[in-house]
């Protein structure tokens, strides 16, 4: 599944209740989302992180989605030709992560 079509998909099941939910409170699901990540990292089960990666993905997807941000023109703008910091496919920058 490509961005696009997650984009696609979670418009279609949810754009009725996103939208009227508006971008403040979806952005405090998107927190609680990775709030619950963080603890499955910590002492969840496998299938717990992959259930936590797959919401906070979602939450994120729709927030692009209601702020009409398409996330796969986004990362090719930003990430597509290496680095944003030093440009290079393999980052050389010292203070980025």
């Amino acid at each position: 599944m490509t961005f696009d079509d997650l984009q696609a998909l979670i418009d279609k099941m949810y754009s009725h209740k996103d939208r009227e939910r508006g971008v403040a409170a979806t952005f405090m699901w998107l927190c609680e989302e990775v709030g619950e990540l963080a603890a499955a990292l910590r002492e969840g089960t496998p299938q717990e992180r992959e259930e936590e990666f797959a919401d906070v993905i979602a939450w994120l997807v729709t927030l692009a989605n209601i702020t009409d941000v398409n996330l796969t023109a986004a990362l090719q703008k930003k990430y597509g030709q290496g680095c944003p910091g030093c440009g290079l496919l393999v980052c050389t920058c010292d203070s980025k992560p």
